[in-house]
């Protein structure tokens, strides 16, 4: 078969970084490049069954085509789900191919329905389904979808799920995903769910489910044994703050992000597979509340908050949004690596009052989310 690097196959192509050093060997990571192997032989063999290649003609009369099942791969964080993903997105031969994160691509897919909307209402669009032209018009531009983190926890997203892929899948479009949950608990307990249950049949019926249960969290394995609470702000704090993050995603920035909560947008400065990174500014500095925290805990499993100050009194609002925060990561297990002024437990002790009593706890939880059962229990969710 050839892909864009030539004559490869995904598990080849897994092979040759691992003797170039730039992974480690993983049985359970070769293994899952070996199914994705069959998928890229079965999407190339699709390729020539159409009418627009040399022999498609022959093929489209003499035998109809299967519809290729794609690939929904979930398990935990950081075990290389999305890396092997990326391997089979780069070498398949496929041009009209998109890989989004699963957030950005609903974001876009709600834009484009209210464009229908719009369109419908001016006449520019017959008929009043909005959701059908929106199809169409992906159904046209993309062969093969690749999602990453693949989650549903938006009522908005869940009632559009169905009606979207329904299509999707109708017109034969491949799908390929990773996520942190199996397909049976996606969307769990969310409002409406059994709505939501048609779709999650579907999805089983067009995508083979696999689970990658590699040995560890690789890219956590580089925070190991440092230390995720820095003060005070220094240029060593600092540059050690920026270290970590490079080297969870190996670049010295990450694309910014947008998290839709209840009509409001918060703005992520920078996003990378399950990892944010905000000032304190942009957390505790702004009207945001324990549902805008406990939003982000649902999309990140570790948060960089550099800039973190001494309390003072002037600062209430901000120090009990900042409590506020720390109770909502810690109650939902997220690692947090922080860059503060002085340590936790001189964090509050200029407010005084109600606040400075309370920052007893936070100081106190701050302390737990360092230690290394904390740590593991995050990486084992």
């Amino acid at each position: 078969m050839t892909g864009e690097l030539g004559d490869i196959s995904v598990s080849d192509y897994y092979d040759s970084k691992v003797r170039h050093g730039e992974i480690d060997a993983d049985a359970d990571q070769r293994a899952l490049a070996v199914r994705f192997d069959r998928l890229l032989e079965k999407v190339s063999e699709k390729r020539l069954s159409r009418k627009t290649s040399s022999l498609g003609w022959l093929f489209a009369k003499r035998q109809p085509v299967e519809p290729v099942r794609g690939l929904y791969i979930w398990g935990d964080v950081g075990r290389g789900k999305t890396m092997i993903m990326d391997l089979f997105f780069e070498i398949v031969p496929v041009k009209r191919k998109g890989r989004f994160h699963f957030h950005e691509f609903m974001r876009d897919m709600h834009a484009r329905i209210k464009q229908a909307r719009a369109d419908i209402a001016s006449g520019k669009i017959k008929g009043d389904d909005p959701i059908k032209p929106v199809a169409e018009d992906l159904c046209r531009e993309l062969r093969l979808l690749c999602f990453d983190e693949f989650s549903v926890t938006d009522i908005a997203d869940a009632m559009l799920l169905g009606r979207l892929f329904s299509r999707l899948f109708a017109d034969g479009v491949v799908v390929v995903a990773t996520s942190n949950v199996e397909p049976d608990l996606l969307y769990k307990d969310g409002l409406n769910r059994q709505l939501f249950v048609p779709f999650i049949q579907q999805l089983k019926e067009r995508c083979e489910v696999v689970r990658l249960s590699s040995r560890t969290d690789f890219r956590m394995e580089k925070l190991g044994g440092q230390p995720v609470y820095l003060h005070p702000f220094s240029d060593e704090a600092t540059a050690r703050f920026q270290s970590m993050w490079e080297s969870v995603v190996e670049a010295p920035r990450a694309p910014s992000d947008a998290v839709e909560v209840q009509g409001r947008t918060i703005h992520v400065p920078q996003a990378y597979h399950g990892m944010a990174r905000f000032s304190f500014t942009d957390l505790c500095a702004k009207p945001l509340g324990a549902s805008d925290y406990l939003r982000l805990c649902e999309l990140y499993h570790t948060i960089f908050i550099e800039g973190v100050p001494q309390f003072e009194r002037a600062m209430r609002n901000e120090a009990k949004r900042f409590i506020t925060l720390i109770d909502t990561l810690y109650d939902n297990h997220i690692r947090v690596i922080a860059l503060a002024d002085v340590s936790q437990f001189d964090l509050g002790v200029k407010l005084g009052g109600t606040e400075a009593f309370e920052f007893d706890r936070t100081a106190s939880r701050l302390t737990e989310m360092q230690s290394d059962e904390y740590l593991e229990q995050c990486s084992r969710l």
